[in-house]
């Protein structure tokens, strides 16, 4: 109850209802496509963020989670025929279960190690996907138009499915907040500022940060089902795309690591910036250049990003902004 009270958790559920309630009204299927992009954009940075900004352990293999729910959702409703909700439901739970037995493993490691074995763990299921013939090997999965008639033919299933990637996004941002304001927050946070001081105050730190790294993984593989059903294939390189994963921790950063809002706001204008960037020529294959200045530009001169800078100059704004 306690949440209902907070500032942040209203402004919340009106973004989202904006997001939704934008496009559906003016029946704008150009704003559709735009917003669902920034929607995916703020989902991955949201749920990175309790990684990077709640538990400190930087992620570059986040993709992979996104990937594996697309690929699972196709696999399940392409070749068994089942509903989409349950579809996306099972993966975003078999996902975040692989995830807990991952981090069991791989959370040993910290700081440059850890950030290394996400590399290869994204690397490996990638090759692995590519030689998985059952989910179409190196060709991916292609749904025939007959699995969007249960939802009224494929234009009525492109605004559901538009509508289900808003409300995860929306989901997104609520855990983040509920996370934070949580005791199971308070001990990721300790976790993050110094992990051997935790211990000795009694953080299960192993079981903690494992629980973050398999909370993190759920969302964003609900999400990734949702994109590729709605985009009709799914194909390794897209599904386990790296550069997406790096371009997750620069909205990250960009908007402010540890916050509930700047991640969100750091994506959505990562998505603005790299879409104009997209339609300039000369720029359209520079967006990561440009990204990883950025991130360079941010770690040295506002490590705190957009949320830190702003804090410093309205100090009240910390109420509503967490």
């Amino acid at each position: 109850m306690k949440l209902l009270k907070a500032p942040l958790f209203w402004l919340i559920v009106g973004v989202t209802a904006i997001f939704a309630l934008l496009p559906l009204l003016s029946n704008n299927i150009t704003l559709r496509e735009t917003l669902v992009l920034s929607a995916i954009y703020i989902i991955l940075a949201a749920n990175l963020n309790l990684m990077i900004g709640y538990t400190g352990y930087v992620n570059f293999g986040s993709i992979v989670f996104f990937g594996l729910g697309g690929y699972l959702t196709l696999w399940l409703v392409g070749s068994h025929h089942w509903g989409l909700y349950s579809a996306v439901l099972v993966a975003g739970v078999s996902v975040s279960a692989l995830a807990f037995l991952l981090g069991i493993g791989i959370l040993r490691l910290r700081g440059a190690y850890f950030a290394l074995a996400t590399i290869g763990v994204n690397e490996a299921v990638k090759d692995f996907v590519s030689n998985f013939d059952v989910w179409g090997g190196s060709e991916g999965i292609f749904l025939p138009f007959t699995a969007y008639k249960a939802m009224g033919g494929a234009g009525k299933a492109l605004w559901t499915v538009y509508l289900l990637i808003v409300l995860v996004m929306g989901s997104s941002l609520l855990l983040s907040l509920a996370v934070k304001r949580s005791k199971f927050g308070l001990g990721l946070f300790a976790i993050r500022e110094d992990e051997d001081a935790a211990v000795v105050l009694g953080v299960k730190a192993p079981l903690y940060k494992t629980l973050a790294y398999s909370l993190s993984a759920f969302l964003p593989a609900i999400a990734g089902g949702l994109y590729f059903f709605k985009n009709g294939s799914v194909v390794p390189e897209e599904a386990f795309n790296l550069n997406l994963s790096i371009e997750a921790i620069v909205m990250v950063m960009l908007g402010g690591q540890g916050t509930v809002t700047g991640p969100a706001i750091g994506a959505f204008l990562y998505e603005r910036l790299r879409g104009m960037l997209l339609t300039i020529p000369g720029l359209s294959n520079f967006h990561m250049v440009i990204a990883g200045v950025l991130l360079l530009l941010i770690i040295l001169f506002a490590p705190g990003g957009l949320m830190g800078w702003l804090y410093r100059i309205w100090p009240r704004l910390r109420r509503v902004l967490e």
